[in-house]
């Protein structure tokens, strides 16, 4: 049940120049009141650096923030009732547990009516540790640690939670764990939440919309599902996941033929005009051994072994295909996919 008002955030044509360098250019995004929005990219492409304008760390250089429809570009963050938890944790050595997550309650009451003591007992049993108030941060694991400081963003009830890659120091299966946690915990109190992550598996597992960056631009802005299966561009296809991208010529309507492959021919969602350079994307799940409406005869070079499939590294005509299958295959073999796996970027 959410115990705190939501709020849409507003970025409008930002920029943030050092000199001759655009960290930012000219990023306009919108989260939605109660929206589990996620910036993904690769490192130094401007994600912490939209989430620090956000939090009034940085100011832009050029455009405006807006939360709730009131312009806070020049708002300090001790103006802007924003809860930040970064990847280090930043908890303080020297107090308990529970002295940390009611640190923020020395400075404004609690949101929801609660004493300061009640308020940080209820966080503490959100966030799976009830008990443990008494404890020295020093004695936690990381995870443990890492909910500790999420609980001490959350504790004054900020309008907006910034999560600045809150879980890429720790180890893989405690990352699923905890990234679950915090998706829980967003719903249930219905917090706006902007997340920086560059793991695109997590981006796409937690989050309501995703937005990918790319040397300090959005590339696309949309549901998860949206992002892996419609890429807006060739960098969003190549980042969010495996892929295999093909050139193709439009030779009529719904039909192209591949450039590496003159003799293939690959039946196309939607018409484009006889002529137009066209790049394909297919996923590694939708090409099948055997055949379709596109067959092509590949070489399995390497296998590896997922649990639940096999990732086969093909070559076919010089180049690298990646097929996702249910078994081990080897040697010579033939891999198809059908119209409706293509997607047109």
């Amino acid at each position: 049940m959410t115990d705190q008002p939501s709020v849409a955030v507003e970025l409008e044509d930002v920029s943030v120049r050092y000199g001759e360098l655009a960290a930012l250019d000219s990023v306009s995004l919108s989260v939605e009141p109660g929206e589990f929005f996620t910036l993904v990219g690769p490192s130094g492409c401007g994600k912490t650096t939209t989430l620090r304008v956000l939090a009034g760390l940085e100011t832009p250089t050029a455009g405006s923030v807006r939360v709730d429809g009131v312009d806070v570009t020049d708002r300090p963050p001790e103006a802007r009732n924003v809860g930040i938890v970064f990847q280090s944790y930043a908890l303080f050595s020297h107090m308990s547990v529970r002295e940390n997550v009611g640190y923020g309650l020395r400075f404004r009451d609690p949101p929801d009516g609660r004493s300061p003591a009640e308020r940080v007992a209820y966080l503490l049993e959100l966030v799976d540790l009830g008990g443990m108030g008494d404890r020295d941060p020093t004695e936690l694991s990381g995870g443990q640690r890492q909910r500790v400081a999420l609980a001490r963003a959350l504790a004054p009830g900020p309008d907006l939670l910034l999560l600045d890659e809150p879980l890429s120091a720790l180890d893989a299966r405690l990352r699923e764990r905890l990234r679950v946690t915090v998706r829980r915990i967003q719903q249930d109190l219905g917090t706006t939440t902007v997340y920086v992550t560059h793991d695109q598996a997590e981006a796409l597992a937690v989050s309501d919309r995703v937005a990918v960056v790319n040397d300090g631009r959005v590339e696309q802005v949309a549901r998860p599902e949206t992002v892996y299966r419609e890429p807006a561009s060739r960098f969003v296809a190549e980042f969010v996941g495996d892929n295999n991208l093909f050139e193709a010529d439009v030779v009529g309507g719904d039909v192209a033929r591949l450039v590496d492959a003159p003799d293939v021919t690959v039946p196309l969602p939607t018409e484009h005009p006889a002529g137009e350079r066209v790049t394909l994307s297919v996923r590694p799940e939708s090409l099948r051994l055997g055949g379709g409406d596109v067959t092509l005869d590949v070489r399995v070079e390497n296998s590896e072994f997922l649990g639940e499939a096999y990732r086969l590294h093909c070559e076919w005509v010089g180049r690298e295909l990646l097929v996702r299958a249910p078994e081990r295959a080897s040697g010579d073999i033939e891999v198809g996919f059908d119209r409706e796996a293509v997607h047109v970027l």
